[in-house]
């Protein structure tokens, strides 16, 4: 084999990252480890994001396998060689092999490398690569669909503005504007000889500066309390713009926020049918639906937090007939749906909010924003360093690869959320811990 092939060597968690992941070797060669195979049969029984992508990575390999042998090397449509791979290395210590797949496939990726080939093993378990690189082989995460969470847009800017066009901007509620802002960026602008603040939206179509209300009013009770909070109401109550993603440390209101636009939207303007809201699991085994209980019970303790937004929003939002979450509920204004069963429906006419959304992959949130049917609107969720998923990364994630790919489309708008308006302990917690 030519040194110029490189040779990578795939483990499980990518193909349950991203079941297509073989594709992006270009021109080289791919070996998924038999090992792989097994644990790909033990996940396809999930009824989860994990049990579908299993599915569907072993349904890639069979129709590769059509192809030709397997265990020889088949040509894949992105010019590369796929293979699957077994482990024969003796010069290793035996104890290493034990019964863990991890350990055979590591030294699936070391038998290669000992015939000479230049190997990467692929991984999104940092263990596992830790333990490759103990072995001398060169060890990557899954790069596509990674962004530098320390670069990520926020949705704004802050800039000074002379006291002349601030009296303009608050005479016309508009400004000119010429500069290259991506649609719905916001802009903080600082008069300093006067010491005043005014707020403004960036409206691509008309190349100008829209200026957001300072005091707008509470929406189903709740208000904003910072400038921040302000751009995230602007966006939620904007029906011409149907995906929304809010990011921020706990205690920000990004949930609260979303909940009392969306109960706004739909009991005062009547734009949507119904709020609809979920919030993705990390389970230790199979979904919930081996759970015992209907729905709504199966659903009730992964969505307490959720609740918790609901009773407070209540608490100040006074409607007939409606005094806590299970009447919301129980009248259809609210639905709880479990996110492994989003997949599949298609949901015209309804406000959805994803929170948490920090713990979805890339390829979790295209299955879940292309449910949107006509008249819907996304609203996702979330803190990129507080994920609970083992193979995803602030980097990684779902939510901050959206905010990235979408941040130059007029449908979209994002916030990053920066004040704790939760208590000033919370505030202090999430600075210091």
């Amino acid at each position: 084999m030519s040194t110029a092939v490189k040779t990578f060597v795939i483990d499980t968690n990518v193909l349950i990252h991203r079941p297509d992941a073989i594709l992006s070797f270009r021109d080289n060669e791919v070996v998924i480890p038999l090992w792989v195979l097994e644990e790909l049969d033990h996940l396809k029984t999930y009824s989860d994001e994990r049990g579908r992508n299993a599915r569907q990575a072993i349904r890639f390999l069979d129709e590769a396998g059509k192809k030709g042998s397997l265990s020889e090397g088949v040509k894949i449509e992105n010019g590369s060689i796929l293979r699957v791979g077994l482990s024969h290395s003796h010069d290793v210590p035996s104890d290493i092999l034990a019964d863990k797949n991890d350990n055979k496939i590591i030294l699936t990726a070391y038998d290669l490398q000992q015939k000479g080939q230049t190997v990467f093993f692929v991984s999104k378990d940092i263990n596992a690569r830790v333990k490759a690189t103990a072995l001398g082989i060169k060890s990557v995460d899954y790069e596509k669909q990674k962004v530098n969470i320390e670069k990520l847009y926020s949705g704004y800017s802050e800039l000074d503005i002379t006291l002349d066009n601030l009296r303009l901007l608050q005479a016309e509620g508009r400004l000119p504007w010429h500069e290259s802002f991506p649609p719905n960026h916001f802009v903080i602008h600082h008069e300093r000889t006067q010491d005043e603040t005014a707020l403004t939206r960036y409206n691509a179509a008309l190349s100008q500066l829209d200026l957001v209300d300072y005091k707008m009013p509470a929406i189903a009770g709740v208000r904003a309390l910072n400038h921040q909070q302000r751009m995230a109401l602007d966006l939620l109550l904007d029906d011409g713009v149907h995906l929304v993603t809010l990011v921020g440390i706990a205690g920000t209101g990004k949930t609260l926020l979303a909940i009392a636009a969306g109960l706004k939207q739909v009991l005062e303007d009547k734009t949507y049918n119904r709020v609809l809201i979920s919030r993705p699991v990390v389970p230790l085994g199979k979904d919930i639906g081996y759970l015992p209980g209907a729905k709504n019970e199966k659903l009730s303790h992964w969505m307490q937090p959720l609740f918790d937004n609901l009773e407070y929003i209540l608490s100040v939002y006074k409607r007939p007939n409606m005094k806590n979450a299970e009447q919301l509920i129980n009248n259809r204004i609210i639905e709880l749906e479990a996110l492994s069963y989003i997949r599949g429906r298609s949901l015209p006419g309804q406000y959805i909010i994803i929170d948490e959304a920090q713990n979805l992959s890339p390829h979790e949130i295209k299955t879940i924003v292309s449910r949107a049917g006509e008249g819907s609107k996304v609203v996702l969720t979330g803190d990129p360093y507080q994920i609970d998923s083992p193979y995803l990364d602030a980097n990684s994630n779902g939510l901050s690869y959206l905010v990235e790919v979408f941040k130059a489309h007029e449908i979209y708008g994002h916030v990053t959320l920066v004040k704790s308006e939760r208590s000033r302990l919370a505030e202090l917690a999430a600075a210091l811990l």
